[in-house]
């Protein structure tokens, strides 16, 4: 059986992993000329981190990221909202929490591919999938190339998912009315010695921290705004001092110190959950399939879930493809399905723009039992996997 995946993200290259560890024929198909590193940073969270284990990866990971302590909560004020034991989580689940640059995870996964002997088809611009005469799917490249496989996996994106076109008849993403500005920040002195997460809240604003090592972190700073306008990559410090200059240092300093180059600016999208991810011999696997906002904190973790549960699945059902998709849907959908709803959730209350309601919000936060957060979430990240408490 020879298998083709269409995108070479973090859900491509690890279900090409996967996939290749359980003995399948393994090709990916990318339409960048290089590996991308699109986003600054992820957090493995334990479920990832599982996976990554199975992939041969999570040893060398532990070598460039940070190993997560708490999530601290604060209010625009700098007046602390509670905090998350990650601690108490990765014990719970029976794995760390990491933080990565998405750059050097991106790596990790591509030296794997090398080791596997597992070949990336760069600059290869998806343009259609159509169908043959026996229902076997042809993808079609910009460059002239056509293919032919026993299974093409759509792992191609949210922005614009031909795959997911495909079989959904519809890859329109939602923008949920919010603007993430990403960075990275470096500094020569100990900024943060206790790689912990900060997360400060406003009124319809936002500003992340999550330190992957003493002097080193990606960050976020969000803010609800209705439309999607075209990028000015020249005025992003200018906006983000627009936003974020009356807010608790380190912030200030952050933004100050992080190369214009660092910085990207994101018109957050996700999609409106589905039910069928395959049509014929195309299965959706990662963003094509599922695509929760960053908020839910779990994106690139259910990616690596999706290519280590469907390796699992077609090992043991490769007589039967239908069969097997059917079988990894039906695991699969309802937990993404969950993860989506709670990230719009999420968003929804910290890009409110009612002061009453954000007031309300912040003091529920203060009053949160945050032992049994971290056991609910435990709960519901561990679901489907061996790890975790039973």
């Amino acid at each position: 059986m020879n298998i083709a995946i269409l995108g070479g993200g973090i859900g491509g290259l690890s279900a090409a992993i996967a996939l290749k560890i359980s003995g399948f024929d393994v090709e990916v198909y990318e339409r960048h000329s290089t590996a991308t590193d699109i986003g600054a940073g992820i957090v493995c969270w334990p479920n990832a981190s599982f996976v990554l284990a199975q992939l041969g990866i999570l040893e060398d990971l532990t070598k460039v990221s940070g190993s997560l302590s708490n999530m601290n909560r604060f209010s625009v004020k700098g007046e602390p909202l509670g905090s998350l034991d990650i601690k108490q989580l990765d014990s719970l689940m029976g794995y760390g929490s990491y933080s990565v640059l998405r750059k050097d995870l991106m790596r990790l996964l591509s030296q794997r591919l090398v080791q596997l002997n597992i070949t990336v088809h760069y600059q290869h611009q998806l343009i259609s999938l159509d169908e043959s005469d026996n229902e076997q799917v042809i993808a079609k490249f910009s460059n002239g190339k056509s293919i032919k496989s026993d299974i093409i996996i759509g792992a191609d994106g949210r922005m614009n998912s031909i795959a997911r076109q495909y079989v959904n008849n519809d890859n329109q993403p939602i923008y949920q009315g919010f603007v993430n500005w990403v960075g990275i920040f470096e500094s020569e002195k100990v900024m943060f010695p206790d790689i912990s997460v900060s997360d400060y809240w406003g009124i319809g604003e936002r500003f992340g921290i999550v330190p992957v090592s003493v002097n080193k972190a990606y960050w976020a700073g969000g803010a609800a705004i209705d439309n999607i306008s075209k990028k000015a990559p020249a005025k992003y410090k200018l906006e983000l001092a627009a936003i974020f200059e009356q807010w608790p240092e380190p912030i200030t300093e952050i933004i100050t110190k992080t190369p214009l180059s660092q910085i990207n600016k994101i018109f957050v999208h996700d999609h409106h959950p589905i039910n069928n991810w395959h049509k014929n011999n195309v299965l959706l696997l990662g963003d094509a399939a599922h695509a929760p906002l960053p908020t839910s904190g779990q994106g690139a973790c259910q990616a690596l879930e999706d290519a280590w549960h469907f390796a699992r699945i077609l090992k043991d059902n490769s007589a039967d493809i239908t069969a097997a998709f059917c079988e990894f849907i039906a695991l699969r959908e309802e937990k993404t399905r969950g993860i989506t709803m709670i990230g719009r959730q999420l968003a929804s209350s910290i890009f409110n723009r009612d002061k009453n309601y954000c007031q309300q919000r912040n003091l529920a936060s203060k009053n949160t039992d945050y032992h049994a957060v971290v056991t609910a979430m435990a709960k519901g990240w561990a679901s489907d996997l061996p790890i975790g408490q039973s």
